[in-house]
Formats: C-alpha cells, structure tokens, sequence
C-alpha cells in the first residue's frame, strides 16, 4: 500500500451551507469534524500541519452543486513518491440522503429492539464525528450486524477494537 504523508480537500459550493461558512465560527467546526473523520482512517499520525480538509469558498453560481478537489500525497514500494489528484462534482443537498435513510432505519430497528442511547457501529459508519470511531471495514461490519440482530444488536456495539475519537455526530459521507 501507500503511506500517506499529506492530504487536502477543498470543497466549493453555492448553497445556503457554503454561504453560511463564510462566518469563520461555523467554519472551524465543519473543519474539525471533517479532519477527524479523514485522519480516523489512518492507524499512524501524519501530523497537524500535513492534513488540511474544509470547506473553502462559497460560489453563488455553482448553486446547490459541490466541488472538492482532492490531494493525496505519499510514498509507495521503494520509498518511490505517489501523488493522485481528483475532481468531485455533485449535487450538495440530495448527496447524503441515502446515508440519512440508512442512519434512519437503523434508529427505527434500534427503537423496535428498545436499545437506546449511542448506536456505536451505525455511527461510525454513518457519521463524520461519532462516538467511537471504526475503521469503514469494521464499521461496515457492526453495520451489517446490527441490522441482522446479531451481536452489535444488544446495545448499538460490538467488541472494543475501536480507536475511541469523541465528538459530535455530523453526516459523514
């Protein structure tokens, strides 16, 4: 694989999100919450100064549409150095309704079973900031779990393997 040494997203838009973001409060928090959810996958700290995620402008014109660009820089075999850059183009608000349905039909299954508070493995999965955070594998597992009813049905969780990162839940994907 390639170990990752930096990385940045820059994301434009021309919602009421994007505009808000201007006032420099609101911004800080999406930024946290984004950076944490980026650097939760990694199993080594890249650094403070090597990771930069956020949103960065709002673009009356690009209307309800999203635009990141994406950097990853890192070595890979041989210590030879590997970057890739991309482009993300997509309609903002109807991005993560799928994501929304899904968080929403696990709190109605969690309901059904009378399990309360926290649903560790669906938000992990589902969100930027959750509780406890899983890498996506593992998360996606507790995920398929719980709507089985096994396991991680009991109380939202399973195991503690998790990397343990608090902080409020925002949608993740």
């Amino acid at each position: 694989g390639v170990k990752l040494e930096r990385t940045y997203q820059l994301n434009f838009g021309g919602n009421t999100d994007f505009l808000n973001m201007l006032e420099r409060d609101r911004l800080m928090s999406k930024k946290i919450s984004k950076t944490r959810s980026v650097t939760s996958q990694l199993d080594y700290d890249i650094g403070k100064d090597n990771v930069h995620i956020g949103p960065s402008d709002y673009v009356p014109w690009l209307n309800d549409r999203k635009w990141a660009y994406i950097r990853l820089e890192g070595r890979s075999f041989g210590d030879v150095p590997l970057n890739v850059e991309l482009k993300l183009e997509v309609v903002d608000s109807p991005n993560s309704a799928g994501i929304v349905i899904d968080a929403v039909r696990c709190c109605k299954l969690a309901m059904d079973r009378g399990i309360g508070g926290a649903l560790e493995g669906p938000s992990s999965y589902f969100m930027k900031s959750p509780p406890v955070q899983y890498s996506d594998t593992e998360a996606r597992r507790l995920v398929e779990e719980f709507i089985d009813g096994g396991k991680a049905s009991e109380n939202g969780r399973a195991g503690r393997t998790a990397r343990s990162k608090p902080a409020a839940a925002a949608s993740r994907r």
